[in-house]
């Protein structure tokens, strides 16, 4: 692992299932305001979301997001369990993660990229690159 990135799988619940599913939450400081969490479908094959760090940061201690992807603590007596709800066109998905593995990726992403100073690992130049670059 780089020392620029933060990488951490774990098996979670989804939609339920008795069967768990391999998932990856990934941080790199080149795109510090961003968080991945893949789920492996096939071997070799993984279905990713990228969405805030901060919406992760604050789902663990209070529900979180009103789009696409919301973060809450769960409900129920366990309170090492973070729920995320992923929604698309394709359809609907409540993951459940271990809450105590998503604060320590959190916290490894914190001393990488302390809070406030994101903006000072972004390469805007990059970023204006890519989103001014046409595809065919």
């Amino acid at each position: 692992m780089s020392d620029d990135a933060v990488h951490q799988s774990q098996f979670v619940s989804l939609n339920g299932s008795g069967s768990r599913v391999l998932s990856r939450l990934s941080y790199v400081t080149s795109e510090p305001f961003t968080v991945a969490l893949a789920f492996r479908v096939e071997p070799g094959e993984w279905v990713e979301w990228e969405f805030a760090r901060d919406l992760l940061v604050r789902g663990l201690h209070e529900a979180a997001g009103i789009g696409d992807i919301r973060v809450r603590p769960d409900l129920s007596l366990d309170d090492d369990i973070l729920v995320l709800e992923l929604e698309s066109p394709d359809g609907y998905a409540v993951v459940e993660l271990r809450r105590s593995d998503v604060l320590r990726f959190v916290g490894a992403t914190l001393e990488l990229v302390p809070p406030g100073t994101e903006s000072d690992h972004l390469d805007l130049d990059t970023v204006i690159a890519v989103l001014t670059t046409a595809t065919p």
